[in-house]
């Protein structure tokens, strides 16, 4: 890990990156934009230990990225919402999707698709839907399987 101060250097990237850096953190955030926010939730998605998955948790909480809130009383049960500062990440991670597919393409293209929630359309590098034109944010777009996987795996499961 990066050390926290820089005697000698100005660089927001290096700063940024003692928060987001850590693999895990960037796919804690993936899957709480999804909407998977409860701690054994997250635990299933990511397949993390609990101990990594509770300390990322806690620093992204701390670094004001989430906010943990309870949802059950008894036992105390929590679940983890992106604050607006947590959000303001969610293009760069759809410009690291975007850039991955395009680098670093699975052999039968693309495990997922951006998909504007509204229309359909696809998003575009410049985080716009390809159909109808809108801006979009982290409320307005699903990922899914490319259709042609979809019914591929619906196929399958006829078998």
């Amino acid at each position: 890990m990066l050390n926290r101060t820089y005697p000698g250097q100005a660089c927001s990237i290096a700063r940024a990156l003692e928060v987001v850096g850590e693999r895990w953190t960037l796919l804690i955030l993936r899957d709480t934009y999804r909407g998977t926010r409860r701690f054994d939730d997250l635990q299933a998605s990511l397949g993390v230990t609990r101990g990594v998955l509770a300390s990322r948790l806690s620093r992204l909480v701390e670094e004001g990225l989430l906010e943990r809130r309870p949802y059950q009383a008894n036992p105390a049960r929590f679940e983890y919402i992106p604050t607006a500062k947590g959000r303001e990440l969610w293009p760069v991670l759809m410009h690291l999707l975007l850039w991955g597919d395009r680098y670093y393409p699975a052999p039968n293209g693309p495990p997922q698709v951006a998909e504007h929630t509204g229309c359909g359309g696809r998003l575009t590098p410049q985080l716009t839907c390809d159909q109808c034109g809108r801006q979009l944010g982290p409320g307005d777009v699903t990922l899914r399987p490319p259709a042609k996987q979809a019914r591929s795996r619906r196929a399958a499961q006829l078998l």
